[in-house]
Parts: structure tokens; sequence; C-alpha cells
């Protein structure tokens, strides 16, 4: 038997209030750029510390992460009382290198009216490609690693349930990556120049009719019966277009949770309408 065979697996003390996982079981991420992040992580062959970090990602063990440019600072909680503050670093590129990818993204206009949109084409990673710079970490001297743990694996599980949960957040916002590599979404749209400017306001429309009938016609209106108001055909719009909040902390996920708050109102307003005046 290995001599460290005889100490057996330490358990975490309990997290209140840490961000968990939306991704119960299974993969983690669904967009390509998520997978590509995460696949970086799994290159590295830690053996069980992969699983562990899934564990710790799903049971809200990670307390704070903050994202910056080049460089991820996170707490988790491990065994000891103090949590554990991990630092994931990840070499921001030259000026030189984001002058040549611009050049390439300038070149295909698809490719700006894309990141316009909010999207995050997969050919921008082989526009990278082509300048000769690499979108994501390719080998393991590309990424430095810190964990204030006592163990000797680099990276430990801590580490893995942070970068397993900065991999969901690539799904909520994929300019994450480029934050990491040293530039957010909107400095690289305005080193792409004229191709990435926004359009022309338009010109401002004509002065509005007036109200046929004159404004009595109009506050009329307001005094014929109240009709119930019709159930709306999708509930939490508004977040199903912006998308979760950073590092939700929710058991469930943000859209899911406003739907029950969204249905709960409807009830309560219709019962109170046709409850009539109190």
């Amino acid at each position: 038997m290995s001599w460290w065979a005889r100490y057996p697996t330490s358990r975490p003390r309990e997290a209140k209030g840490g961000i968990k996982a939306q991704s119960q079981r299974g993969a983690f991420g669904q967009q390509w750029w998520a997978k590509r992040w995460i696949g970086v992580l799994e290159s590295f062959n830690i053996g069980a510390r992969l699983s562990r970090g899934r564990s710790y990602a799903r049971g809200g063990q990670v307390l704070k992460i903050e994202i910056g440019k080049g460089a991820v600072q996170a707490a988790v909680q491990g065994s000891r009382p103090t949590p554990y503050q991990v630092a994931i670093r990840l070499k921001p590129l030259p000026a030189g290198d984001w002058d040549k990818v611009a050049k390439v993204v300038s070149s295909r206009v698809i490719f700006a009216s894309k990141l316009l949109a909010g999207e995050m084409p997969q050919e921008l990673e082989e526009a990278f490609g082509e300048a000769g710079v690499a979108l994501f970490p390719q080998r393991f001297a590309d990424l430095t690693m810190d964990c204030s743990c006592p163990d000797w694996s680099n990276p430990c599980k801590h580490t893995a349930a942070v970068f397993y949960l900065i991999g969901e957040e690539f799904d909520r916002d994929p300019f994450l990556i480029l934050r990491l590599r040293g530039m957010d979404r909107e400095e690289f749209l305005k080193l792409l120049g004229p191709v990435a400017a926004p359009a022309p306001e338009p010109e401002s429309a004509a002065p509005p009719e007036p109200l046929p009938g004159g404004y009595s016609g109009y506050w009329a209106a307001f005094a014929a019966p109240a009709v119930p108001p019709l159930e709306p055909a999708e509930n939490a719009v508004l977040a199903r277009r912006l998308g979760s909040l950073p590092f939700w902390r929710g058991h469930r996920p943000l859209v899911e949770f406003l739907d029950g708050v969204h249905q709960a109102a409807a009830a309560s307003a219709a019962s109170r309408i046709e409850a009539g005046p109190v």
C-alpha cells in the first residue's frame, strides 16, 4: 500500500451561499467556447481531482470568482475553516498580436457583424490561428495556477472547481475569453475600426399627428370597464434575452426561477381583479 493511501479523503466543510454549477450531471458547458475551455483542464490528466472538482463546483463550495484581464481570483471552501485562495493566470496577448488578429477579423465583415450582435463566431478561433495567435491556452505552460491548499497537485480539486464554473460562465458570456487574453469586447470592437462602428442614428421622425377627437376622447377610453389581462405568451422575456446573472447562486436556472415568480404574480393579480375594489 502506498503511503498516501493510508490517509482518508478529506471532506469539505459546508459552504453557505456558494456558486453552484447549473449542470448537476453530465458535461459542463453547452457552447463550443465553453467546451474548449474545459477541454484545456481535462487535457492535464489530473485523475480523480477532476471528479472532485466537479463535485465541488456542483456542491457550491466555490464562494466567489472574480475575472479580470488575464487573471481569475477565487475563494473555495475546503476542509479547513478558512477558504482556500485560488489564482488562475493566462498571459495576456501583446498589443502587436491583437493588431494582427484585428486585421484578420476586420477583413471579414461577417465576423464584425456577429461580434456587434453579441455573438461569438466559432470561426473567431480560426481567425486567431490565421494571425498566428492562440485564443485558448494550448499547453500547461500557458497557464499559471496557484491554490493555498496543501495539495501538491497542480491543478488541485479547488482549482478544477473554479475552472468548471468559468466554463459554465462562458456559456453566458463567451467574451470572457477575450478578457482573459487581456482585452474586453468593447476594446476589441474599437480596435476593428470602421468595420465594427455602430450604424448612424436614424433621422428624427416627424411630429406625431394630433389625437383624433381631442384629449377628452383619449382619456374617456380609460373609463371603460377593466378587462382582465391576458396571460403572457412567455414569462421572463427580458431575462431570456439577457441571459443569467454572472455566477448565479440559485438552485434552479435564473429563467426557470423567474418563470415561477411571474406565474405567481399573474395568479395573484387575476384574483385581485376578480375580487373587485376593496
